[in-house]
């Protein structure tokens, strides 16, 4: 695949569009030099969205996807005939689905610090999203909806900052407090700090403050193991 897209959403999180050029075309899609359309990782969906030039022509985006060996992006479109290299593109996301998906993985953020136990697994969609817990005891339900309530409430600040592993070798204290274990890595690490209630490793795009979340229910909780167990969380339309 083609050289690394520059992935503007890493530092701008709520940047619906942006100008592109196409670099090449793969099987199923388009490589873009940049672009906004986040890439599937960590349990976080690509997005979606379309893609426009100064002629008129319009490609939808179905999904986007990343090669992790070159970083870089190939925008999914369903089309047969599509811009050439060399094209420049409006690239705009589906911002409601997109802005569904950075209030999810926010809220997957607080279900962690709520449970406060060891991450085994994840994934999620818009308004919809399970975490697998080892959990010597069963889970509370009451309890932890009480604790999501409270987050949300707090309206508590959601900041990014940047890591690398060297940092987190000197300081083996803030691995110790994060749910899912950082990625050895010689990149650089984003760091998800909510203040006052969880710090992780994540990549992913979150909204800048808890009250954004609006009102989380668990919706199920199963048993996966002995001591597994997996809390499905789901959010109200409205935020």
């Amino acid at each position: 695949m083609a050289a690394r897209t520059e992935a503007l959403y890493r530092e701008q999180p709520r940047l619906a569009e942006c100008e592109a050029t196409v670099v090449a075309l793969e099987p199923g899609g388009l490589v873009l030099d940049r672009s906004v359309f986040f890439a599937a990782a960590g349990g976080q969906p690509g997005d979606t969205g379309r893609l426009t030039s100064a002629d008129g022509g319009v490609w939808p985006v179905s999904d986007t996807v990343c090669d992790r060996r070159s970083g870089a992006h190939l925008h999914c479109c369903p089309s047969e005939s599509l811009p050439a290299p060399g094209t420049r593109l409006l690239c705009s996301l589906d911002w409601p689905r997109r802005y569904q998906i950075m209030r999810t993985h926010t809220a997957m953020h607080l279900l962690c610090a709520a449970v406060g136990e060891t991450v085994t697994g994840g994934n999620f969609q818009p308004l919809r999203g399970r975490i697998d817990f080892d959990m010597p005891e069963p889970a509370d339900r009451a309890a932890i909806e009480k604790r999501l309530g409270e987050f949300t409430r707090a309206d508590a600040a959601v900041s990014v900052r940047w890591t690398d592993q060297k940092h987190l070798d000197a300081h083996p204290e803030l691995v110790k407090t994060m749910s899912v274990r950082p990625p050895s890595t010689t990149s650089r690490i984003s760091l998800v700090e909510i203040a006052g209630i969880d710090l992780q490793a994540c990549g992913g795009t979150h909204v800048e403050r808890t009250g954004e979340v609006g009102r989380m229910r668990i919706a199920k909780i199963e048993k996966k193991g002995r001591i597994n167990r997996r809390i499905v969380v789901e959010l109200s339309d409205a935020g």
